[in-house]
């Protein structure tokens, strides 16, 4: 029987998360009962970001230009993907970048992982991060062209489901929430944590692991530090994963705050450089304003320690029951100050939370998308 051609577009993709998630796509479908009745394309940057991997049941076929101009990347989307459905009578599309293409009367679905559509515009950004700034702003129109010609809409939180439906008036049941399958941390970790809390020491080390980008809200922490100093209480250390050399939010962030001596901007490091901050600090903060999942916050939970927690939807979420997180007002710098003293007394009370309840469609993890989607 000759197999049907299902391509997977992702021709933005080329480091970090989301190559990591292109990754784990393609490694589960090369290695999946799939591979019987389907052939996998995987549309890429480049094949050479995939030359440690051994995909014997996935074609590549790269785009090298997608990345040199937008406007190759339209063009792609909206003129070329249409000619490659064709070509190869793909029998379904999944793009695992947020535009939904036109690929004629294939049978497609999207997957929606950026949050920048319900972004605060702050005209300040326009200065520090340009290209970011026009990014929110007409990212919200390229998530709606074509966006109902997809069978499926994927989306990572129930809340973005629901805006979804108010904001581009689809249907429940056409938008998959999809959870994010969250890395188990090493016992090497978790056991060194367990040897941190059993010695008792004076000093609370905040952590805030992060890229800088100006939803990601440094600054709240650098303030409210700002004001535990003034009350001479100088008993905390702040880790925070940047040190200037970044971009210019970065840079603006340290040139600012460097002067706070309790505040250590150390750079981006190593996931595993991440899990032992996780181990040896008290209390993550995680201030951030916009996320589709805070991931920080589902790892650190594995760790059983306390969290200080932006009060918003994505962070309720992500959170979902445990009872060791305080929600504070992300533009409360105050706030977040006295949150702060009151974990380094041991007075911090934690909020009441409960688990989320799902609407179907639901799936976690791969093997029940591609269930989902090819039912």
């Amino acid at each position: 029987m000759e197999k049907k051609n299902i391509v997977i577009a992702a021709v933005n993709f080329f480091e970090g998360g989301p190559l990591s998630i292109l990754n784990d796509c393609l490694q589960y479908l090369n290695n999946s009962d799939f591979t019987r009745q389907y052939h996998f394309i995987a549309l890429v940057h480049k094949k050479e970001l995939f030359s440690k991997k051994e995909y014997k049941n996935i074609q590549l076929v790269e785009y090298p230009k997608s990345r040199t101009s937008y406007l190759y990347r339209l063009y792609y989307e909206y003129f070329h993907f249409k000619s490659v459905a064709k070509k190869y009578d793909v029998f379904f599309w999944l793009s695992l970048h947020d535009i939904t293409p036109n690929v004629g009367n294939t049978n497609q679905a999207v997957y929606c992982h950026n949050p920048s559509p319900f972004n605060k515009l702050n005209i300040k950004d326009i200065s520090i991060q340009p290209t970011q700034f026009f990014f929110t702003l007409f990212y919200k129109y390229l998530y709606k062209k074509n966006i109902k010609k997809n069978k499926f809409v994927i989306v990572q939180q129930l809340w973005i489901k629901h805006r979804f439906q108010e904001m581009f008036n689809l249907k429940g049941n056409s938008i998959i929430t999809a959870i994010p399958q969250i890395p188990k941390i090493d016992n090497i970790y978790l056991e060194k944590n367990q040897q941190k809390t059993t010695t008792a020491s004076s000093k609370k080390v905040f952590f805030f692991p992060t890229f800088p980008r100006p939803f990601k809200n440094i600054e709240v922490i650098c303030e409210a530090v700002k004001l535990i100093n003034k009350e001479k209480n100088n008993d905390i250390e702040i880790i925070i994963t940047i040190d200037g050399s970044e971009n210019n939010y970065s840079k603006s962030i340290v040139t600012k705050y460097q002067h706070l001596k309790n505040i250590n901007f150390i750079g981006l490091i190593q996931r595993e450089e991440v899990y032992n901050y996780y181990a040896e600090c008290d209390v993550l903060i995680f201030p951030s304003k916009l996320e589709t999942w805070g991931l920080p916050i589902s790892e650190y939970k594995q760790f059983q320690k306390p969290m200080l927690v932006s009060d918003l939807a994505y962070a309720k979420e992500t959170v979902g029951s445990y009872d060791l997180v305080r929600f504070f007002n992300p533009d409360d710098a105050k706030q977040l100050s006295e949150l702060m003293i009151d974990s380094l007394e041991n007075k911090l009370a934690f909020d009441t939370t409960k688990p989320i309840i799902y609407e179907q469609p639901f799936v976690h993890g791969w093997n029940d998308l591609f269930n989902t989607l090819l039912k």
